[in-house]
């Protein structure tokens, strides 16, 4: 096992090898660039492997001023299901939701 985190813990060979399973729990909300920080993750899976997300995924534009979510100052970004869907059709990936706010990737 492996930690990687920008503020507490930065190893930059973590980013270098190639693992089983990845997790990213309550993290993906605090990127500012997304899509570079994922593709980066995608691309240390091995094949077969698994990438999981821990997030709150955003609610509806009508109900976005009321969600608490949004409101934790260091929270920059929010996906709604959808986008994960996208991000499986773009890595080719087998994508499961589970619970309010788990979606696992596996790579084929």
């Amino acid at each position: 096992m492996t930690t990687f985190d920008y503020f507490y813990n930065i190893d930059p060979s973590a980013l270098s090898r190639q693992y089983d399973f990845i997790t990213a729990t309550e993290v993906v909300e605090h990127l500012h660039n997304p899509g570079k920080e994922l593709d980066r993750l995608w691309a240390c899976l091995k094949s077969d492997g698994y990438l999981g997300i821990m997030t709150k995924f955003a609610v509806e534009q009508e109900h976005f001023s009321q969600w608490y979510y949004k409101n934790d100052r260091t929270h920059v970004c929010f996906f709604p299901r959808p986008t994960f869907a996208w991000l499986a059709g773009r890595w080719n990936a087998e994508l499961s939701f589970y619970d309010d706010d788990v979606v696992i990737f596996r790579k084929k």
